[in-house]
């Protein structure tokens, strides 16, 4: 799969995977009274998000044609 994240794309993924990564942390913390599954699932989220952002491929993207990388150049 080719690159399909660049540019604004990538740092809008890089803020919502790092604002779901610092929730999770803060349901574990009893920041929130709230079920620690939220926890997990905002864990899982943020990875996934931080992960296409690192590599800039997403693949659901892919599936729906979308290419913000191209526009960078």
């Amino acid at each position: 799969m080719e690159k399909n994240v660049g540019g604004i794309d990538r740092q809008m993924r890089l803020a919502a995977g790092a604002t779901a990564g610092l929730s999770s942390l803060a349901i574990l913390g009893g920041y929130f009274q709230v079920d620690e599954v939220y926890s997990l699932v905002l864990g899982v989220l943020a990875v996934a998000i931080l992960g296409t952002a690192y590599t800039q491929k997403c693949p659901a993207c892919n599936a729906l044609g979308h290419n913000s990388y191209e526009e960078e150049e």
